[in-house]
């Protein structure tokens, strides 16, 4: 699949650029890159334009900044669709991070939007709580690489039977996160622990919408999700079976073929 090297934003973003027709933008969640849509690559690109970015610091692309907030990975988003000359409207599809910088993006750039698909991802802002537990992980993987984030998070991502099942999805996720490098993660973790709370948002996005959750996802539990879809208006909800938060990665039929018949409705 071809990748593009793209200048935006003082940076040079990766990005998998394939097929032709309508616009797939698949976003991708923390700490991961473009490869986690590989099953939707393949199944959209023969019928579609799929555009799978590595959001900045992630992936191939470069890092720039002490704190990347979600509306400026959503800016970079908007500024890669200009240099790649997309001016229609655009499918934005995001998981978990990716979903936040798709609230964002909806915020900034609605008029950019056909329609819009958040994945295994929340509304809410951070709890102090959380949004400490996030810089103090940020400051831990400066000091100590990569790996602390790996071990924190991979016990949460999968399903109980995606890591009896497909231990190699698994070990796939872990050397993404791994090789990822320690100051984008620290950004990027600062950035959604300052993140605004998107919840009044939702009542007013007027872009077809499909909510899809994980049903076993532990970090964006399914009621939680359910009542996203609840408060945007006309908003579809698929739970995916077998899956937990990485549900795209986990069961990608039963999420290809749940995106399929709502590009076809929507």
């Amino acid at each position: 699949m071809p990748i593009k090297r793209i200048e935006v934003g003082g940076a040079a973003l990766s990005v998998l650029d394939a097929g032709a027709g309508e616009t797939l933008l698949f976003v991708h969640g923390f700490p991961l890159d473009h490869t986690m849509w590989q099953a939707q690559i393949e199944a959209f690109a023969p019928r579609y334009r799929v555009l799978a970015p590595d959001l900045r610091g992630f992936g191939l692309s470069d890092a720039r900044g002490e704190t990347v907030t979600m509306e400026e990975f959503a800016g970079d988003l908007a500024e890669l669709l200009d240099a790649l000359d997309e001016r229609r409207p655009v499918v934005f599809c995001g998981l978990s991070m990716g979903g936040y910088i798709a609230l964002r993006f909806v915020d900034q750039f609605a008029a950019r939007l056909r329609a819009l698909v958040l994945c295994d991802t929340r509304a809410a802002a951070d709890s102090a709580a959380a949004a400490a537990h996030r810089r103090k992980l940020g400051e831990q993987v400066l000091a100590e690489g990569a790996e602390p984030v790996a071990d924190a998070m991979l016990p949460k991502l999968f399903a109980p039977r995606t890591a009896a099942e497909k231990p190699e999805v698994l070990a796939a996720a872990r050397r993404v996160m791994a090789a990822t490098h320690p100051v984008a993660i620290a950004a990027a973790q600062r950035g959604m622990a300052e993140r605004p709370d998107s919840t009044a948002l939702l009542p007013t996005i007027s872009t077809p919408t499909l909510v899809v959750v994980g049903a076993e996802d532990a970090i964006s539990p399914l009621d939680e999700m359910r009542g996203m879809a609840a408060a945007i208006p006309g908003a579809e909800f698929v739970v995916i079976p077998n899956a937990g938060h990485m549900a795209p990665l986990e069961n990608p039929a039963a999420f290809n073929a749940a995106l399929e018949k709502f590009l076809a409705r929507s």
